[in-house]
């Protein structure tokens, strides 16, 4: 039976591949079996003249004997699919512009695609590499009722994830994790890269086994602190130990010690990070107690891990998250008895909930994954929108190619033999679209890929199957898009008005065709640029909005002690020279200490106000601290009273500055200066509101009810980190180093200095707005030039058809205005049109936007008008020309045009 199939395999791949050797096998074998009959009838008596003509007559005619030989081969299908291929090959090499121009416009809107979906597919569909049990693995969250107000975190304590431990049965694994930016090296090869903290257990997540090594255990994971071990990743090994195999047991300096080396992770693992390629993974126990000590693990106060959990057979996902309820209730009641602030389990309401590996899908997915979704809708617009412009085009020359196509037919070929080569032609040149779409979303996407995927994500589109697979589709479906209009078209065709009168009977049929294609281009475009205006004018607002504070000339600067030891005098002392270094290097104009740093690290402390029942419910309220420059270094300005300065002394009576939304929650009737606050427990001595201050924006930007106030460094109870802001008088990224050698050379032993614009840490909370302002604009621009060359070719198309018609009209008096009123007035009937259909889209899906907005509405009429005026200064463009030419037709060669 094989031996048959291979046989048959065999037959056919000559029959195709081969096909002169089996042609020539088949004359043979034709000619042999007339020879012998020819032979026989010889022997019989037969004159060899009328043998021959008998055994001709006999065999029924040589050639339908060959026809009916090549059907019994069965690969006559694919031989005619190859002359149709041939056959369209053939006629684009013959129109080299015409197919550059719709490769290039397939390959744009392709490339769109298949950028976006690398993109997508990462922060929404994409697993982590390794992970099996996907379905059943979660992310952890956890639902509260905070003063009223829901709340939702994914970061704990490891108290809480202890208390899991212990509490529930629904879960096979429970692993904790965090990633964090730690220093490792020493000297001046110490870099801050990503380390993941890890339970021994996290690992068993994963179907990896260590590119050398082993990982590390749950002894060397044990509570309390664990074991000074160290799991390398991949692409560290390879990069700062050259791929050593001998490379376990070696010792390297992480975070406040050394760690021994016992393995090396499995390349492309990346655990679940989404902050980077991971450069180490160490046990979370070890880094806890280095940095917390053994107190730690009972701590219900420090949240700082995630979790995952992988559900255990046959439990289903609502009996797992009713198991996970009951567990963070329990632990509820073990912090409440740890803390009573934590409040009851009947008044937070802790519920749990499983969410998806992919942060980007979770109940706490940022703004930069919704963008990306609606690109992604964008980048299918813009398809849409070439693959319309590549139809109208096809159908121009399936219109110039009537009479020919009119000719194969009265030759007898069939209709559907003509729209499958019509079809194949499409999804020829579709292909080559496809093909050219991937190197620009190979290369051109790359800066894309860089703005929304984590650092190091090894996001090539050439070696990706999913994506390529995903370009496959969408190059199939655009080669039926852009080749169902033409090959209907063609279809249709009347054999004697075609061979009598060419193309121009058909040119209404054609037009009305053309026309809705372009209308829809129109109106798709609007969708886009409209959304482009809107995160324009959303980038705009955002980037003029007043932050409470300069962002530009500042710079912060933090000591991380990497394990120094230092009292409370010791800190302080540290604290005060640094302040002093900072101010006395060049182009420094003012520098503070820092307790809360936007966007990074933010304190509070329970409030407490004679008549407010309980302060809480009426917001955020976040602690700033500074020295007695804080106000002129950040640029916060005062609105009332004074800034604390040089007298507020620990010594002196206790201040603090109010932000002014702050004293319009505590104090909405009266004036806020002289008014007292306890600060830390009611029973605190009054410290007195000295000056009312704009509001700082520093955990949001569209922060509600969040409000800041602001305490003389030297009151604070305790010393402030070693962090500074410092502003310069020039650009902040010329003075980094400078400030950066000068501080170091005051740190003890092995503790170190960053130092970074703080624009670095205020700009991420742009990005999604930046994003899509750019991509809009960017696919907005593609629909928008893709739509004007469908219109110029239409209506240079409609003037070439319409010779007779205009020769005509001049031949009779028309004035040249009057013929470019004519033309422009057509093009722009049809902008019209789309502006309309496409305005009331965009006016539909406005609310589906809204919340991507920053300070602008999604019916902004300023922005639908600029959309309708700038289309419709394309279309007037885009028709001149064509209207111009008209005006050059000589009469007399118009009117005997065919």
């Amino acid at each position: 039976m094989l031996s048959r199939v291979q046989s048959e395999i065999r037959y056919r791949w000559r029959a195709l591949f081969r096909r002169p050797d089996v042609e020539s096998e088949l004359d043979d074998e034709l000619r042999f079996h007339i020879d012998r009959h020819v032979e026989k009838l010889v022997a019989s008596g037969v004159s060899y003249a009328e043998a021959s003509r008998q055994a001709r007559v006999a065999f029924g005619g040589m050639d339908r004997i060959k026809e009916e030989t090549r059907d019994a081969r069965g690969v006559v299908a694919v031989e005619t699919a190859l002359q149709d291929l041939r056959y369209a090959l053939r006629g684009l090499r013959s129109r080299k512009a015409f197919t550059a121009g719709v490769v290039l416009t397939l390959g744009l809107g392709i490339g769109a695609n298949a950028t976006m979906f690398g993109v997508v597919d990462r922060l929404l569909f994409r697993a982590p590499p390794w992970l099996y049990a996907q379905n059943e693995t979660h992310r952890v969250y956890l639902h509260t009722v905070d003063v009223s107000e829901p709340r939702i975190d994914r970061n704990f304590q490891f108290a809480r994830y202890l208390d899991l431990l212990r509490t529930t049965s629904s879960f096979s694994e429970i692993a904790a994790f965090q990633t964090r930016e730690l220093p490792v090296g020493e000297g001046e090869a110490l870099r801050e890269l990503p380390i993941t903290l890890a339970s021994a257990s996290f690992f068993d997540f994963f179907n990896a086994r260590p590119a050398l090594g082993r990982f590390f255990t749950a002894e060397e994971d044990s509570v309390p602190a664990g074991a000074p071990v160290v799991v390398l990743g991949y692409t560290y090994w390879q990069t700062q130990f050259g791929g050593r195999p001998d490379v376990i047991g070696e010792q390297l300096r992480l975070d406040r010690g050394l760690s021994t080396i016992v393995g090396v992770a499995p390349e492309h693992f990346v655990g679940m990070s989404d902050q980077g390629v991971p450069a180490a993974y160490i046990p979370i126990t070890a880094y806890a107690f280095s940095v917390r000590g053994a107190n730690y693990s009972g701590n219900y106060g420090w949240s700082w891990l995630e979790m995952i959990v992988r559900r255990k057979p046959g439990v289903s996902l609502s009996a797992a998250e009713s198991d996970l309820t009951r567990g963070f209730q329990d632990s509820w009641r073990a912090a409440a008895e740890f803390d009573p602030g934590w409040g009851t389990v009947e008044s937070a309401q802790p519920r749990g909930e499983l969410g998806p590996v992919q942060l980007a899908r979770g109940p706490q997915a940022g703004r930069d994954s919704k963008v990306a979704t609606w690109i992604s809708g964008v980048a299918l617009i813009v398809l849409l929108v070439a693959c319309a412009n590549v139809a109208n085009l096809l159908l121009s020359r399936a219109v110039s190619r009537r009479r020919e196509i009119a000719m194969r037919l009265a030759l007898g070929v069939s209709r559907g033999r003509l729209l499958r080569q019509l079809l194949i032609e499409s999804l020829l040149l579709a292909s080559l679209g496809g093909a050219a779409g991937l190197a620009i979303a190979q290369w051109g996407g790359a800066g894309l890929r860089l703005m929304c995927l984590p650092a190091g994500d090894p996001a090539s589109v050439l070696t990706d199957g999913r994506t390529l697979l995903f370009a496959a589709i969408v190059t199939l479906v655009a080669a039926v898009l852009t080749g169902m209009v033409p090959a209907l078209h063609a279809g249709r065709t009347d054999l004697a008005s075609a061979l009598k009168a060419g193309a121009r009977n058909d040119t209404y049929q054609r037009a009305r065709t053309g026309t809705a294609l372009l209308v829809f281009q129109a109106a798709l475009s609007v969708i886009l640029l409209v959304g482009a205006g809107l995160f324009v004018r959303s980038l705009h607002n955002v980037r003029e909005f007043r932050l409470g504070y300069d962002v530009e000339p500042v710079l912060f600067a933090s000591a991380n002690p990497r394990g120094v030891r230092l009292d409370e005098s010791e800190q302080r002392t540290l604290t005060a020279r640094m302040l002093e270094v900072a101010q006395a290097t060049p182009g420094v104009t003012h520098a503070t200490l820092a307790a809360s740093i936007p966007f990074w690290s933010n304190e509070g402390r329970g409030l407490y106000v004679p008549g407010i029942d309980t302060v809480g419910k009426l917001g955020t309220f976040v602690l700033q601290a500074g020295s007695p420059d804080y106000f002129a270094t950040l640029g916060t300005r005062v609105l009332r009273g004074r800034a604390f300065d040089e007298t507020d002394l620990e010594s002196s009576p206790p201040v603090v500055v109010v932000s002014e939304g702050m004293a319009r929650a505590l104090w909405p009737r009266s004036e806020a200066i002289g008014q007292c606050i306890r600060i830390g427990a009611d029973t605190m001595p009054c410290t007195t509101v000295i000056g009312v201050a704009e509001e700082m924006r520093v955990r949001s930007l569209a922060a509600e009810r969040e409000y800041t106030y602001y305490l003389p460094a030297a009151q604070r109870p305790e010393p402030i980190d070693p962090q500074l802001f410092v502003r310069v008088s020039g650009v902040p990224e010329q003075y980094v180093q400078s400030l950066r050698r000068r501080l170091q050379a005051e740190m003890p032993g092995a503790a170190y200095v960053n130092v970074v614009p703080l624009a670095s840490l205020v700009d991420p909370n742009l990005r999604a707005w930046q994003f899509g302002a750019t991509m809009f604009v960017a696919f907005g621009g593609l629909a928008l030039v893709l739509a004007a060359i469908g219109l110029y070719s239409m209506i240079a198309y409609g003037v070439a058809q319409r010779t007779r018609e205009l020769g005509v009209r001049l031949a009779l008096g028309a004035s040249g205005g009057s013929i470019i009123r004519l033309i422009v007035t057509s093009g722009l009937r049809l902008v019209v049109a789309g502006v309309v259909i496409g305005g009331v889209i965009a006016l539909w899906a406005a609310p589906w936007m809204e919340s991507l907005m920053f300070d602008a509405s999604p019916r902004d009429p300023l922005v639908y008008g600029s959309v309708a005026a700038v289309l419709l200064g394309v279309a007037a463009a885009a028709s001149v020309a064509p209207a111009l030419r008209a005006l050059r037709l000589d009469p007399n060669v118009a009117l005997r045009a065919d």
